[in-house]
């Protein structure tokens, strides 16, 4: 079941008695477990029928008890497991999946990784109750991920915004969802972001980031590369090495890929790479200024800038300064 069925339901009082929420993706988890909080039981039945526990800190024995309880004065109750990846007795639950209680709602949190399948306890949650894994959205599909999350909440976005987005606050769901929240307070619905509002509101440079750098390095523009260097220079907080060295080998890497596709139409290589036609539009360009001899050594320099950026061969050069030796050496 995917999460939108899953909260249609919880907010239609199709409840289940076993919740158990795993994967990489936080943000998944932590939505589904506040639609039960928010919609299991009324706020003021909250104080004596929800408790919620932290893998950390939790025992087993009382975990059971307080599963086993029964709710005071009213229809149900809640018990929320946050943080179970910390819980060492997870497994031993099993026997409570099997038979659990049918007035106790259970949430089980386990974050950042997800549970083997093979293991009884995610078998017996998935035939007494819900399962959900929560997969990460993937670098190549986070564009398009902003894009369906804000047409959502009734807005549009311009692909050149959302790839802003994607390239400076990473897949990190819950911190793109903070900031798309922040710019609906300001913004009137409907509007359409655009890179403006990105940086006006959020504090990314329009002209000067990862994704700006990346694209004067792909047109082999040494003038605008070397602009946005300096300006990272003076400004050493607006970026992080490792996700300009990030940005670069995505992009080249899709270009060594377009190199031996045998179709280079926009629309076959944009369904083959996952991409937006604007995006493949640009790879194009690039591609006719790197061949694939150049691109592996472009690949190789990454790879050796991001060490030296770590402190290996280059202890006392600062990040500005490798950035400006690597994209120097790219273009030229």
């Amino acid at each position: 079941m995917d999460v939108k069925e899953i909260i249609k339901k919880i907010k239609a009082g199709d409840l289940g008695k076993v919740y158990l929420l795993h994967g990489e993706e936080p943000y998944y988890i932590d939505l589904v477990c506040d639609a039960i909080i928010q919609h299991a039981i009324p706020e003021h039945e909250r104080d004596f029928n929800q408790t919620i526990l932290y893998g950390k800190d939790a025992e087993l024995l009382s975990l059971l008890s307080e599963l086993k309880s029964y709710p005071m004065m009213a229809e149900r109750r809640v018990v929320v497991l946050k943080e179970a990846q910390d819980f060492k007795q997870l497994d031993d639950l099993e026997s409570y999946f099997e038979q659990p209680n049918d007035s106790t709602i259970f949430v089980i949190c386990h974050k950042y990784k997800s549970i083997d399948a093979r293991k009884k306890i995610v078998k017996a949650a998935q035939k007494e109750g819900i399962l959900l894994k929560s997969e990460k959205v993937r670098e190549y599909q986070l564009s398009e991920w902003i894009q369906r999350y804000v047409k959502g909440i009734g807005y549009d976005i311009t692909s050149k915004a959302a790839m802003l987005l994607a390239e400076f606050l990473g897949n990190d769901l819950s911190r793109i969802v903070n900031e798309l929240e922040k710019l609906s307070i300001i913004i009137e619905k409907g509007t359409t972001i655009n890179d403006i509002h990105v940086e006006e509101n959020i504090g990314i440079s329009k002209d000067y980031n990862a994704f700006e750098l990346t694209n004067a390095v792909a047109k082999k523009d040494s003038v605008k590369a070397m602009k946005i260097v300096q300006y990272f220079e003076y400004n050493p907080k607006a970026f992080e090495f490792p996700n300009v060295v990030s940005a670069l080998f995505k992009h080249f890497s899709q270009l060594m890929r377009i190199h031996f596709f045998p179709v280079k139409t926009k629309d076959a290589l944009a369904q083959q790479l996952g991409l937006h036609q604007f995006v493949v539009g640009e790879l194009l360009i690039s591609k006719n200024l790197y061949d694939p001899k150049k691109i592996a050594s472009v690949v190789a320099l990454l790879h050796e800038y991001d060490l030296k950026s770590k402190g290996v061969g280059s202890a006392n050069t600062t990040s500005p300064e490798l950035l400006r030796e690597l994209v120097f050496q790219i273009i030229h």
